[in-house]
């Protein structure tokens, strides 16, 4: 049997916008990826501290609805389902399978910021890091026992801060996230405003 190759994108999708779906769908696409998993932090402890995040239903609903119609690219509830803090640690343990080749997919925010991950020294053994550059990011420094690869893609200047600042300013969320995203927005009156 084959050995399967699955992606992972963790975040904490408030909400899920077209970065996120270009990184995922390039990412499967260049490296030939079976499926790429949108993993949905549970409790993204290092960020519960920065501000208030919709309730990990939410997140998760807005991740499913984004997915929708994407082929290869999938929502993934392990850690929500895990409960607690969320650390890729334990989601890379529980994935890994002799037939499995992982793939932690990130962007050079995150992939600087490893050293602060929850037992970052075991993650290299576990999955090929991707890091998702665009033009004029600079390549962070990266622990050497990581097997790397710097994959390109074209600037998408989107962020979800950005994105729920819209929302509460009655500004539109059109183009930067999916339509059936902004129906779950509207339908659970997420960011403040029922209108998007």
């Amino acid at each position: 049997m084959a050995r399967q190759r699955l992606g992972l994108l963790g975040g904490t999708f408030d909400p899920p916008h077209v970065g996120h779906l270009a990184a995922a769908t390039e990412a499967r696409a260049a490296l030939d990826l079976d499926r790429v998993l949108l993993v949905v932090a549970n409790d993204p402890w290092q960020k519960t501290a920065e501000r208030e995040l919709s309730a990990a239903a939410d997140r998760l609903a807005m991740t499913e609805a984004a997915c929708r119609g994407i082929e290869g690219i999938e929502p993934c509830a392990i850690e929500i389902e895990r409960g607690g803090p969320s650390y890729t640690i334990d989601t890379l343990r529980r994935l890994s399978a002799p037939d499995l080749d992982l793939f932690l997919i990130l962007g050079v925010d995150a992939a600087a910021g490893l050293p602060t991950w929850e037992r970052h020294d075991e993650l290299p053994g576990l999955a090929t890091l991707v890091i998702v550059e665009r033009a004029g990011d600079v390549p962070p420094a990266v622990d050497p026992a990581w097997n790397v690869v710097h994959l390109p893609l074209n600037r998408l200047d989107v962020s979800s801060s950005d994105l729920r600042r819209r929302v509460a300013a009655g500004r539109p969320l059109r183009p930067y996230v999916p339509e059936a995203v902004i129906a779950v927005v509207e339908e659970r009156s997420l960011y403040g405003s029922a209108r998007s």
